[in-house]
């Protein structure tokens, strides 16, 4: 028996499934059973925003809602595909490179791995952007071999044996609970995406057997919020210490391939609790990760960047900014909220 179910259990994602033949058309972002007359009596109408963070507002408000219905029957098939589809957005947050991870590759990871188990799929996605496609090409790749299709761009119908909308997710930067995949696998995808490109140009040669231990120290552009203010400070200590020292601002300018080689080929990497450090899982096993805590994201800091980093067998350490070391204490009283208890100051303008 052909089936449209969807699962709205979970407080960070909603899942549907098509497990017959559908037929997409573009045009409308509607799913149609192909033969909704072997589904049963009366029609089926399903909504859903493929985009794992549910409950928070403002995201899901940038993400296109997507149907799925068993009748009236869908348009004649264009483009004819043999494996099932996996949809899911490239919206809400996408274009920060940490919620491209958490909220996009690793739950798409765990969807493929929890439900399309050595099977091929192929990725159908709204709001694919021409910059996203091309950054992120050659991860896309790896997981799947078929081109993408483009909700927004494209002007066929596409049709597939079965479809599952939406992807799967357990917290920051996690995979699922008891599950055989970890998130040494995941980073092991990331090497087959990006590793052997032998891009090292815009940076020093790989370090050779006998060169210094190499440090990737994290730098943020001054005047956009969290920075290391003694910077030229901390890499001159590092220097004398031993270090080759590599200071690395990701941009847009700089592909995934070079930061790959880069922080794969180093020792060590240290930086100031922010998006960037992302970057931290294209680090070795064995390698060593310093994360600087401002005040305030002691939870946080651990959950998005110090677990996973452990979870990839990662030697992580904290750097906890003490208040005097703040550069708050120029503005705030030291009896102020945002310097005495800033997790609560937070928590009371966190926006839903």
């Amino acid at each position: 028996k052909q089936v449209i179910s969807c699962d709205r259990s979970h407080k960070k994602y909603d899942l549907c499934s098509i497990t017959g033949p559908t037929v997409v058309d573009p045009a409308t972002s509607t799913f149609f059973l192909v033969d909704p007359t072997i589904s049963g009596p009366g029609s089926i109408v399903e909504k859903i925003k493929p985009y794992p963070r549910k409950w928070e507002n403002f995201p899901m408000q940038r993400i296109k809602e997507l149907t799925i219905t068993s009748g009236p029957s869908g348009p004649e098939c264009e483009v004819q595909h043999n494996s099932p589809a996996i949809v899911f957005s490239a919206g809400g947050y996408t274009g920060n490179v940490f919620h491209d991870f958490n909220d996009g590759f690793i739950p798409l990871f765990i969807t493929i791995n929890s439900i399309y188990k050595n099977q091929e799929v192929v990725l159908v996605v709204s709001k694919a952007r021409d910059w996203w496609l091309n950054r992120y090409k050659n991860l896309l790749h790896v997981f799947s071999s078929h081109p993408i299709v483009t909700l927004d761009n494209d002007t066929s119908t596409h049709c597939f044996p079965s479809a599952t909308l939406g992807l799967m997710s357990y917290g920051f930067m996690a995979l699922m609970p008891n599950s055989s995949h970890t998130l040494l696998h995941f980073r092991g995808l990331l090497d087959k995406a990006f590793g052997h490109h032998g891009q090292y140009s815009i940076f020093n040669p790989p370090p050779k057997s006998d060169s210094p231990p190499r440090l990737v120290f994290m730098s943020r552009s001054k005047g956009i919020g969290r920075e290391i203010l003694n910077q030229d400070e901390a890499v001159k200590v590092a220097k004398e210490i031993g270090f080759d020292v590599i200071l690395f601002e990701p941009t847009g300018k700089i592909s995934l391939q070079q930061a790959y080689g880069l922080i794969n080929s180093s020792h060590a990497m240290v930086g100031m609790h922010g998006a960037a450090l992302t970057h931290s899982l294209f680090l070795r096993p064995g390698s060593a990760f310093m994360q600087v805590m401002p005040l305030g994201i002691d939870w946080v800091g651990k959950m998005c960047f110090g677990e996973p980093a452990r979870a990839i067998g990662i030697q992580y350490i904290e750097y906890k900014i003490k208040v005097e070391e703040s550069s708050l204490v120029e503005k705030y009283d030291k009896n102020d909220m945002v310097i005495k208890d800033p997790a609560s100051f937070q928590g009371r303008n966190w926006s839903s």
